[in-house]
């Protein structure tokens, strides 16, 4: 895997609120991205970013559901759509509209992008999306395409630096070489990796189909949500793991894969039967020493 460039990224914060509004931009690009807070947004309308062409992402979370959730639209005045979906769904928390700084997006191109922001959502697949239907890929010049994957690439470090990685690959997502890590229980055994926005038990992988008694109340609760969105499936007696999933810490991941409360930083070992922790000390300490 090729280690990702360092980049440059400004956030702005308009009111000087560090939980309110932000508009992120890379300082040799032309896209920008301004994340709404649902409870901002009408004060986000005199921003100039937001009232024109571009695509926008809503984002929220269901207590019934596994994943994050997302929708993504496009729109010849974002601000007037958002004001729409403000009305009509319920789910999201936060916006993130992305725009042109240089007025250079028309029709065709948010078309396009939406399209591929989609695809890319649908591919990778850390959100739910509220999307019915991919739309058709639209039809662009050679050039106009190759323009806009480009801007796709600025969107996806963006969404990520402002806390959405809708569009990162789960596994190895730092591009450093590592390990897998195992954690064993009675009949389970789970495949995993730290990445950098949590850890991700990896497909096929086993959990105890049985919870302690002493088990804590949103261990339950998330496997149940696994369950039903069958990221875990019933066979011979145990939860399978139908696909790669991301937690956000190791203990969460040990918690469900074990059926009990656990330290995922010592249940979680390398082949060598060293801990997460054991393995990150032991990095740290070498660091210092170098």
């Amino acid at each position: 895997m090729t280690s990702p460039k360092a980049q440059t990224i400004q956030i702005f914060l308009p009111d000087g609120n560090p939980t309110s509004i932000k508009i992120a931009e890379m300082t040799n690009r032309i896209i920008v991205a301004v994340l709404i807070p649902r409870n901002k947004l009408t004060e986000c309308g005199v921003r100039p970013e937001v009232n024109k062409y571009g695509i926008y992402f809503l984002f929220g979370v269901n207590e019934e559901k596994a994943r994050p959730i997302s929708y993504i639209g496009e729109t010849e005045d974002c601000f007037e759509r958002l004001k729409t979906h403000h009305k009509s769904k319920d789910f999201w928390n936060y916006a993130v509209v992305i725009t042109s700084q240089t007025n250079t997006f028309t029709k065709s191109h948010v078309k396009y992008l939406e399209y591929v922001c989609i695809n890319a959502a649908h591919d990778i697949g850390r959100y739910d999306t509220e999307n019915l239907a991919t739309p058709a890929k639209p039809y662009i010049t050679e050039p106009m395409e190759a323009d806009l994957l480009d801007n796709f690439e600025t969107i996806k470090i963006l969404l990520s630096t402002l806390g959405f990685p809708i569009f990162e690959e789960a596994r190895n997502s730092s591009g450093k070489k590592q390990g897998f890590l195992y954690c064993k229980g009675r009949d389970a055994i789970a495949k995993g990796q730290m990445i950098d926005d949590g850890f991700v038990v990896l497909k096929d992988s086993t959990a105890n189909k049985d919870e302690s008694k002493s088990v804590q109340g949103w261990i339950t609760g998330m496997r149940k949500k696994l369950l039903d969105d069958n990221f875990l499936q019933q066979k011979n007696g145990l939860y399978v793991f139908t696909e790669d999933f991301v937690f956000g810490s190791p203990s969460a991941a040990a918690g469900v894969v074990l059926g009990r409360s656990a330290n995922g930083w010592t249940e979680w070992k390398d082949k060598e039967g060293k801990t997460i922790d054991e393995i990150y000390r032991v990095e740290t300490d070498q660091t210092r020493e170098d």
